[in-house]
């Protein structure tokens, strides 16, 4: 083939495809105003941190950046030497404020005992006295006798009563000391990939170190800024479609979880001054958590893309929005 018919057919080619695609921008540009909005932005997804509760060494990692974990799996697991010393003390005290209750419930016997025998003393004094067989001495005695023995037996109980509050005291020692050796089991709180790890085995952390960082699958979002005429007519809970430039042969539905209430300006990531220089409304888009936990082992962050947001949920998606999966 003659070199200059080639090359002139290689340039033909390319007008059309260019032609094809300012066809297509055209035709989207011209929905926009009526029909959909669109915006860039970049898959993202909820991040959740494994952190420490109290401050402490690190005694293994159980899992590695990547790995899918669930909700309540073991992910690490800090050193509880001391912790476990502490229990034992604890526990030992409570025994010892068990024995001081049993103690102070004798005396409280023994208080009661002799009570009674002053209480009895006391009557018969009483009663000699009016038949003139005992001293006014001996009945001032015997009444002196009685309410001593009535306050020793009130001071008994009080101590009775300190007792009990020391056992409620230590047991609220050994619960505590529980919670933190329990607290000192790190575990995953959803289900997820682990996205970092963030610490290793061996290294001393302070009260929330964070050892993992999950992502949460089922919580994966676009967020994109769109102009305030545009921005007015989107609600939360409206319709929106998402392509991916990774894969731009799916349309993945998706959802609007929020519509910001305040304008803004863009932040620096959208590539274009004059988009920047504008105020916009930041909306998040969010794909069917469903959805996600059956693709769950693609999910990936950090995918740039393109939302689409209908603006009139009378009017039917265009042939080219309408979803396709995997």
């Amino acid at each position: 083939m003659d070199i200059r018919k080639w090359i002139a057919s290689l340039a033909g080619t390319a007008v059309l495809l260019v032609l094809a695609w300012n066809g297509w921008q055209h035709y989207l540009d011209g929905l926009q105003p009526t029909l959909v909005a669109s915006g860039n932005g970049r898959i993202d997804a909820t991040e959740v941190d494994v952190a420490t509760r109290l401050p402490g060494r690190l005694s293994e990692v159980l899992v590695n950046e990547g790995a899918m974990v669930t909700a309540g799996q073991i992910v690490a697991r800090m050193d509880t030497d001391e912790l476990h010393a502490q229990l034992r003390e604890a526990n030992a005290r409570l025994l010892q404020t068990k024995q001081g209750e049993r103690y102070a419930e004798a005396i409280v016997k023994q208080r009661q005992s002799e009570l009674t025998y002053a209480r009895n003393e006391y009557g018969r004094s009483s009663r000699l006295s009016n038949e003139g067989h005992v001293s006014v001495e001996r009945l001032d005695q015997d009444r002196n006798a009685l309410t001593t023995a009535e306050a020793a037996l009130q001071a008994a109980n009080v101590q009775v009563l300190e007792a009990q509050a020391a056992i409620e005291a230590a047991r609220a020692a050994v619960d505590r000391i529980q919670s933190n050796i329990d607290d000192s089991v790190l575990v995953s709180p959803i289900d997820g990939r682990v996205l970092y790890r963030l610490a290793e085995p061996g290294e001393v952390l302070a009260a929330g170190g964070r050892v993992v960082t999950v992502l949460d699958l089922t919580d994966v979002f676009m967020t994109i800024f769109l102009p305030t005429q545009q921005a007015g007519r989107v609600t939360v809970g409206d319709e929106a479609r998402i392509i991916l430039d990774a894969l731009p042969d799916y349309v993945v539905p998706a959802q609007v979880s929020f519509v910001d209430p305040q304008a803004q300006f863009t932040p620096r990531e959208v590539e274009t001054r004059s988009e920047r220089e504008k105020l916009m409304f930041r909306i998040k888009v969010k794909i069917d958590p469903g959805l996600l936990k059956e693709h769950v082992q693609r999910v990936k962050t950090g995918i740039p893309g393109e939302a689409y947001l209908r603006l009139d949920s009378a009017v039917q998606w265009p042939e080219q929005l309408k979803v396709r999966l995997p």
